[in-house]
């Protein structure tokens, strides 16, 4: 094949740095060191006879190219006449059946060949002195990457499908971007909580063993890093993630409940499904107070209906009472206040069945004439009496109030309303409103004024009812 004159004949351009000639002329030529090193300050005729060197070696390379495509075609017509004429994709194949391109780059002196599937393109450079030769295949060398896994990302964390004032009972869900892997670690809870993770898809869901108390702060921590969450991909969390809760407060309804089951008022409270399972330990005790479940109160038969009025509300008289009758049965300093530590004390009584041992009593004063004192003991009068009030300059406060101090014999002393002092051995005695208490004193005759403010018994009659005005009893003075 001839070579077309085109291809023979590369345009040259004068360079004041001649370069090494072409990849593998350093060795045809003895490996002779860059120009700049050998030369030193060249004549300018010898940058012209350079020229002249490097136009030969360019054409020279030019025809070498044009001769291996004629190779090449020659190959690829010897394999077609061995197929049968047989197409094999395309003309120009080479003998391995694949179709190649070839493209190579000659720097000479500030000449750039670019040597194209056998056509030869003169380019000006800048005048650089390396020399280098560049084969590139039409093949697809890069291969096929491995993916890379996309981050794992935490979409929410809820608490019953809630972030504040959750329910204690409900689980805990966290949804994330992307499946986890089999052995990829779970989240923390604190506090540390028994319980069991389960994987749904992408969601994670933790069961606890047992509620968490009410009013409880609940972290959850999910790690990242390699250490941490893992994806089924490989990703990770960028970083850690924290969700904090805090459970619904404590249920006022349920307390009624739980302490009118136990005795502590003078209702009764019925489910209204008695089929109904109901707590009996305290992981259903906390579950109905997060969910108190639906029933009715009813007073218990035998009370006046005096008591009723002070049933209702959230701090009602009879409430109070019946809080400082527990806290009086566990020995605690009796406030009638609801504390964090005393609530759960109820749930575990109610989650034992612990009743009341003393029963529920209510005293009533009347100080209309004549005086008495009637006392009401699980819904029966178990003792109506005679009795003393206050004298008109030191009068029975009206209104009703818990008992909160009794003793059995005490030396009661004060100042009387003429300024003398009084020290009076009193028995029986039971404190419900500051100085005014219900106790034994030993008068001609009862049932009008003659106190200082107590509600003064006879004898066997204070006997009698102490037992049953126990502390947070409620005493009535009307």
């Amino acid at each position: 094949m001839q070579t077309p004159g085109w291809m023979r004949r590369p345009t040259a351009f004068l360079s004041s740095g001649a370069g090494s000639g072409a990849a593998g002329d350093g060795d045809a030529q003895g490996g002779a060191a860059p120009d700049g090193a050998a030369q030193g300050t060249a004549a300018p005729g010898t940058a012209v006879q350079d020229t002249a060197v490097q136009d030969t070696a360019v054409q020279d390379i030019a025809v070498q190219a044009a001769d291996t495509q004629a190779a090449d075609t020659q190959a690829a017509d010897t394999q077609a006449a061995d197929t049968g004429g047989g197409s094999t994709g395309g003309g120009n194949t080479d003998t391995a059946g694949s179709r190649r391109t070839k493209i190579a780059l000659l720097a000479v002196g500030g000449v750039g060949v670019l040597v194209v599937a056998g056509v030869t393109i003169g380019t000006l450079g800048a005048g650089g002195s390396t020399s280098r030769t560049t084969a590139v295949s039409d093949h697809d060398s890069s291969g096929a990457q491995a993916g890379v896994a996309a981050p794992l990302r935490v979409v929410s964390v809820t608490q019953g499908g809630a972030v504040t004032r959750t329910n204690g009972a409900s689980p805990i869900r966290v949804t994330l971007s992307a499946p986890l892997a089999s052995n990829s670690p779970m989240p923390a809870v604190h506090p540390a909580t028994a319980g069991s993770w389960a994987k749904t898809g992408s969601t994670l869901t933790f069961t606890p063993s047992a509620p968490f108390w009410p009013g409880s702060r609940v972290r959850v921590t999910i790690p990242a890093g390699g250490s941490g969450l893992r994806s089924a991909a490989g990703g990770v969390l960028a970083t850690t993630v924290t969700q904090r809760f805090t459970t619904q407060h404590w249920s006022t309804l349920r307390l009624k409940q739980m302490l009118a089951q136990l005795g502590y008022l003078p209702l009764k409270w019925a489910p209204q499904n008695p089929a109904a399972m109901q707590p009996d330990n305290i992981p259903t005790e906390l579950s109905a107070m997060y969910s108190p479940p639906a029933g009715t109160f009813t007073w218990k038969k035998g009370y006046p209906s005096v008591l009723t009025s002070f049933w209702g509300g959230r701090s009602s008289l009879i409430m109070q009472g019946a809080i400082r009758a527990f806290q009086s049965n566990k020995g605690l300093t009796m406030t009638g206040v609801m504390t964090p530590a005393l609530w759960r004390d109820v749930v575990r009584a109610a989650a034992a069945g612990k009743a009341n041992p003393n029963g529920y009593s209510y005293a009533l004063a009347r100080k209309s004439s004549p005086e008495t004192l009637t006392v009401w003991h699980n819904g029966h009068v178990i003792l109506h009496t005679l009795a003393n009030t206050g004298i008109p300059v030191a009068p029975t406060a009206d209104g009703t109030f818990p008992v909160y101090l009794r003793y059995r014999f005490q030396i009661m002393s004060g100042t009387n309303p003429d300024g003398s002092h009084y020290a009076d051995p009193v028995s029986f005695v039971a404190y419900f409103n500051g100085g005014d208490a219900v106790h034994y004193f030993p008068r001609g005759f009862y049932g009008s004024p003659q106190s200082l403010g107590c509600v003064e018994l006879p004898l066997a009659q204070a006997q009698h009812v102490w037992p049953f005005l126990t502390y947070g009893t409620l005493v009535t003075v009307r």
